[in-house]
């Protein structure tokens, strides 16, 4: 591997700082060396490369001001202190407190869900389960995982903000017709008539454990 000029090295390194991001293909440009000992020099600084755009661009240390979640953007450029998207997104998943759902996560990480979820369906470290007819992403660790369960239960009923009336509206529907289903109790001509939202009746069933279990 060719010796690269010290002053070289350092004028290169003044320019791309003062350019935050940069490409492979620019920093073989300014080295005048082949893309293997710019990758080299690269490794050596502990340079970021993006978690978007296909990881084509990096950022040196001390350039990206990462936030409390530990991202960074230049413009649509995206980078993470946790690594690449499937780090980033496991420690992301593993840190929110109710877990994360595909749209939380894309406004988040500032991509589209549908560009990187299906990627990370057996994502080890991580588990998926559908709430209200959404997936949600759940640390794999199972003492993490009641936590942010409980947490996102308690989150969902709130959401739904039933009153008192209503919950009774449901309640006497369960002792009238017991043992029946969750769809079941859609179809209800009582509940059909209270016009609530099928989240909120479900939200409140999962939260007071009410879901009738069924095997798989």
């Amino acid at each position: 591997m060719p010796k690269l000029d010290s002053v070289n090295v350092e004028t290169t390194r003044s320019v791309i700082n003062s350019e935050r991001v940069f490409t492979l293909k620019r920093l073989t440009s300014l080295l005048k060396c082949s893309s293997r000992t710019a990758q080299t020099k690269l490794k050596n600084w502990n340079a970021f490369t993006s978690y978007n755009k296909n990881g084509q661009y990096y950022a040196l240390p001390g350039t990206p001001q990462f936030d409390t979640n530990g991202l960074w953007r230049f413009k649509d450029i995206a980078f993470s202190k946790h690594g690449n998207l499937k780090s980033t997104f496991v420690y992301i998943v593993s840190s929110a407190p109710a877990g994360m759902s595909g749209k939380q996560l894309g406004e988040m990480l500032g991509i589209s869900p549908q560009s990187f979820l299906h990627h990370f369906r057996k994502c080890p470290g991580i588990r998926r389960e559908k709430h209200h007819g959404v997936y949600v992403y759940f640390a794999d660790d199972t003492m993490v995982y009641k936590k942010q369960l409980q947490k996102r239960r308690a989150v969902d009923l709130k959401s739904t903000d039933l009153t008192d009336s209503e919950a009774i509206i449901i309640l006497v529907a369960l002792i009238k017709h017991h043992g029946i289903s969750v769809g079941e109790i859609f179809e209800l001509h009582e509940i059909k008539r209270s016009k609530l939202p099928k989240s909120a009746i479900q939200g409140f069933l999962e939260h007071h454990g009410l879901v009738k279990k069924t095997p798989d």
